[in-house]
């Protein structure tokens, strides 16, 4: 009974988000406003997820965020799951990058095209330079635009490599890297480990109905730590920039695994 009561909790949720999506998409003409307002439904629908999906978020060093809520910005954090994007939406309004064959998923492409998102081709080296060229705009019209450098989402047991290339983004917007580190720490007051990490981490070729069935009804703490910003990328080249960021979200990540 306890799952199945939140089995519906959250699929209101889903209905509500995709009857404001589709009334956006029908009334909303103009690409840019309608991309504003998806993102601000995607905000209110992550508050509500928050709730229903009984996560507990923990930010560090909020006021970091707070200090650049007037302000466009790349976004860069590590990527354990898709519940990384609820945790994060929760918080700020935010645009995220995501992979073409993510937009071709049936479900998943319906909420990310809903959602306000953007779309990078990892298979085309080709595309790349329109890509940044997209995503930088994007930011200089002024969303906060989010990257996973890690590229897909990992188990959660380290961060992984970052890709380098899209850091050229915040060069060419000549806008403010935030880093941010997440990392969820416990499941209904256990420490994640693992024997329940699957619980929450989605990675793989898992399938996403049956993780976010099992995913229902548990507590879970989700830390979210605001790292300190970088003010001017474009002195920067995006490898130097990459190396900056992977060595402030790694040694975060390891610092809240040693005090779990």
């Amino acid at each position: 009974m306890k799952k199945l009561y939140y089995l519906v909790l959250n699929m209101i949720n889903v209905m509500d988000f995709f009857i404001k999506g589709q009334w956006i998409a029908l009334n909303c003409k103009d690409p840019i406003i309608r991309r504003q307002k998806n993102i601000q439904n995607t905000h209110r629908i992550c508050q509500r997820f928050q709730k229903s999906l009984r996560f507990e978020i923990h930010p560090f060093h909020h006021q970091r965020l707070l200090e650049m809520r007037d302000s466009s910005y790349l976004l860069v954090s590590n990527h354990i799951s898709y519940t990384d994007i609820i945790a994060l939406s929760s918080l700020e309004k935010l645009s995220f990058i995501t992979s073409v064959e993510m937009g071709n998923n049936p479900f998943l492409g319906s909420v990310t095209r809903l959602g306000g998102s953007l779309y990078t081709d990892r298979k085309n080296p080709l595309s790349l330079k329109e890509e940044i060229r997209k995503f930088s705009s994007a930011i200089r019209a002024g969303l906060k635009v989010v990257l996973f450098p890690e590229a897909t989402s990992t188990d959660g047991k380290k961060v992984g490599t970052f890709r380098r290339s899209l850091f050229q983004i915040a060069i060419e917007a000549k806008c403010p890297i935030l880093p941010v580190c997440i990392k969820y720490t416990h499941i209904d007051g256990k420490t994640i480990n693992d024997s329940n990490r699957d619980r929450v981490a989605w990675y793989g070729d898992m399938t996403f109905a049956p993780h976010f069935m099992a995913l229902l009804g548990h507590k879970i703490r989700v830390e979210i730590h605001f790292l300190e910003s970088i003010a001017q990328p474009h002195e920067k080249t995006r490898s130097e920039l990459s190396e900056t960021v992977y060595t402030q979200i790694s040694e975060c990540y390891q610092n809240i695994q040693k005090s779990d």
